[in-house]
C-alpha cells in the first residue's frame, strides 16, 4: 500500500500544477524516475514475491479442485481413457506383478509434485501389493522447463532402462526449486551421467527431440482422463478393473486409507 501511496502522491502533483502537460521535461521526468523506481523497488521486495507465490498456490488448488471435477465426470460418464499399463512402454516402480498400481501423471516443476514424490514413495514401501507408474504431464506454464525435463527423463530410460529414469526422477525432484525455472536445463546433461548412460548419446537424443512426443502422449491420455493439474494420481484394481481417482498431493494416510476402502470393497 505504501507503494501506490507514493505513487498516488506524486500523481496529485500534476493535478495541483494543472496537467502533466503544462509541466517541464524535466519535471516530467523526475516524476516519471521516482514512479519506476518505486515500482521496482517495490517489483524486487519479498512482499511482492510472496504475492507472487500465494497466486501461483491459488492457481494450482483451483486446477486440482477443476481436476477432481472432471475426473468425477468421466466416471460417472464411462469416458475415463487411460492408457493400460504396458511393461514395455510404462515407467513401473516395485513389484511389476503387484495387484495395485498408483498411476500418476506429474510435472517436474510442479512444487506439489515434488512434495508427492515423497510421499508416493513411502507409500510404496509400506504397500507390497502396491506398483507406482510414472506419467508425464508438463503444466504449459511450467514449460519449456517441465517438458525438457520430462524428455530428459525418457532419454535416460532410452538409454539406461527403467532403473536410470526413476535415478534421474528421484533426483530432479530432490533438487527442483519447481515453478518452472526450479532445474537448469543446462545441468540436464550431469543429471543424466550419474546415471550411467553415455552423455553424448543422451545429448544427441535431447537434440533430436525423439521424445517430445513421448511425453506429449501421455499428457493427451492424462487430458483425455480427466486430468487438469498436478498431480493427477488413480488407484487402480487390476483384477477386478476398479479405479479410484486420487486428486492431488494427498497426505499418505488419505492413500493408506483409500487403499483400505478399496481392499474392503473388493474383499481382499
Amino acid at each position: 500500500m505504501a507503494l501506490f501511496r507514493s505513487i498516488a502522491l506524486i500523481l496529485s502533483m500534476l493535478w495541483f500544477t494543472g496537467t502533466a502537460s503544462a509541466l517541464d521535461q524535466d519535471t516530467e521526468n523526475y516524476i516519471q524516475e521516482q514512479v519506476d523506481a518505486r515500482l521496482q523497488s517495490y517489483i524486487a521486495s519479498e512482499a511482492f514475491q510472496a504475492k507472487i507465490n500465494e497466486g501461483i498456490i491459488r492457481f494450482i488448488q483451483a486446477q486440482n479442485a477443476l481436476q477432481e471435477q472432471a475426473a468425477q465426470q468421466a466416471e460417472q460418464s464411462g469416458t475415463m481413457q487411460l492408457m493400460p499399463i504396458d511393461p514395455s512402454r510404462d515407467h513401473i516402480r516395485g513389484n511389476p506383478n503387484a495387484a495395485f498400481t498408483l498411476l500418476e501423471y506429474s510435472d517436474f516443476e510442479c512444487p506439489f509434485c515434488k512434495r508427492f514424490h515423497e510421499t508416493a514413495k513411502a507409500f510404496l514401501s509400506k504397500n507390497d501389493d502396491v506398483n507406482w507408474v510414472y506419467r508425464h504431464f508438463p503444466l504449459e506454464f511450467h514449460n519449456p522447463g517441465a517438458q525438457k525435463q520430462a524428455e530428459a527423463t525418457e532419454c535416460v530410460a532410452q538409454l539406461g532402462g527403467n532403473d536410470a529414469f526413476w535415478m534421474i526422477t528421484d533426483f530432479i525432484y530432490e533438487v527442483t526449486r519447481s515453478n518452472g525455472k526450479g532445474f537448469p536445463l543446462s545441468a540436464l546433461p550431469s543429471a543424466a551421467e550419474a546415471t550411467g548412460v553415455d552423455v553424448e548419446a543422451f545429448n544427441k537424443c535431447m537434440a533430436s527431440g525423439a521424445q517430445r512426443d513421448r511425453v506429449l502422449e501421455d499428457l493427451d491420455n492424462g487430458q483425455r482422463s480427466g486430468v487438469t493439474g498436478t498431480p493427477g494420481n488413480f488407484l487402480i484394481h487390476h483384477a477386478s478393473g476398479t479405479v479410484v481417482v486420487i486428486t492431488g498431493a494427498q497426505p499418505l494416510e488419505n492413500l493408506e486409507r483409500t487403499l483400505e476402502a478399496m481392499k474392503q470393497e473388493l474383499g481382499e
